[in-house]
């Protein structure tokens, strides 16, 4: 019975040692897996690292190329801007050139036309002197009728063929009339010897004992000939002159002052000169030199027109200063859009 039973004993331990041994081995072959498992994820992570590692040399390669590009873009666009300064600069200085030469120009001219004028008058005085010399010099003889009898003339007759202004031959004949000490009846005798053409047909409609009348025959001329049936087309083409494209101020000033004469020319001489001045600044085509001229509040024509030439010469220069300017602003961009793609560089490097 007790053989028996260590028989039993014998018999468990033996499947238990069995047992333990089995387990041993299975964890043995567990642990060999694990170990092979470690092995294989030691492998991955290295091999993750080395895809890093490859990635991150990729994108900085990447960056390396695109800055650089970004580089060479932005020296481009500063070597066309400074291209463009340059040429800005010989710009303002053709544009300068162009305003001194104008303004030399107009000098010139300004102080060539007053020479002349001096000289001109110079020469009438001279030759009014000399004649008033004459007179002084020549006896006094009184005829026996002075309507009939006078002096020979000293200063030439005009001519006139009704295709020029009545009123301007009337203010010469006035002029030459005086000069030579006419009478009326004188006077109404050299205006009919100097009617030429379609004037001279005048005649006709005046009767045969009025033609010693001067009264008679100035009223018929003025009626064929005078500027007062024209006075007001005149005026109505001055209010509505307008600056022509490309049209100089000076043109347009002359032309106002030519019409001014046609339209105004019984008004005294302050009157005209501020009515021209008006006229003018209303005929200008640009409205910022038009508004500026008008603040002005010029007196007359001329100081008119020397205010807004130097208006649109200083509007010039200022338009070519702005463009400089815009220059200006894009290289600073360019200069902080070059500055960013370098910290960006140097944020994948310290990566």
């Amino acid at each position: 019975m007790v053989k028996k039973r260590s028989q039993t004993k014998r018999a468990e331990n033996a499947d238990l040692l069995a047992l333990l041994a089995e387990m041993k081995k299975s964890m043995e072959k567990g642990q060999e897996e694990m170990r092979k498992g470690q092995e294989k994820m030691r492998k991955g992570q290295e091999e993750m690292r080395k895809g890093q590692e490859e990635m991150k040399n990729q994108i900085q390669s990447h960056v390396k190329s695109k800055v650089g590009e970004i580089k060479d873009h932005i020296n481009s666009f500063i070597e066309k801007i400074e291209e463009d300064v340059q040429s800005v600069k010989r710009e303002i200085g053709e544009v300068k050139g162009e305003v001194e030469r104008k303004i030399e120009e107009m000098e010139d001219k300004v102080q060539g036309k007053i020479e002349e004028v001096k000289e001109k008058v110079q020469v009438k005085i001279g030759d009014l002197e000399k004649r008033l010399s004459e007179l002084e010099d020549r006896p006094i003889n009184f005829p026996a009728n002075l309507d009939l009898t006078y002096s020979r003339p000293t200063v030439k007759s005009l001519t006139f063929d009704g295709q020029t202004s009545w009123t301007v031959f009337e203010t010469q004949f006035d002029v030459v009339s005086s000069a030579n000490g006419w009478n009326n009846r004188v006077k109404a005798s050299q205006i009919l010897a100097s009617l030429r053409g379609s004037a001279a047909e005048v005649l006709q409609g005046i009767p045969s004992d009025k033609l010693t009348d001067l009264t008679t025959i100035e009223n018929a001329l003025e009626a064929r000939f005078g500027d007062s049936h024209i006075t007001q087309f005149y005026r109505t083409e001055l209010k509505t002159r307008r600056q022509k494209p490309g049209e100089r101020l000076q043109v347009l000033a002359a032309d106002v002052e030519r019409l001014m004469s046609l339209a105004y020319a019984e008004c005294p001489q302050d009157v005209r000169d501020s009515l021209a001045a008006q006229y003018f600044v209303d005929a200008i085509r640009d409205e910022d030199t038009q508004d500026a001229t008008r603040l002005m509040d010029a007196k007359d024509l001329k100081s008119a027109l020397a205010y807004s030439m130097k208006y649109e010469a200083a509007k010039t220069v200022s338009k070519t200063s702005r463009n400089v300017r815009s220059i200006r602003q894009r290289m600073v961009l360019g200069k902080k859009k070059m500055k960013n793609s370098t910290v960006y560089s140097k944020l994948w490097k310290n990566y």
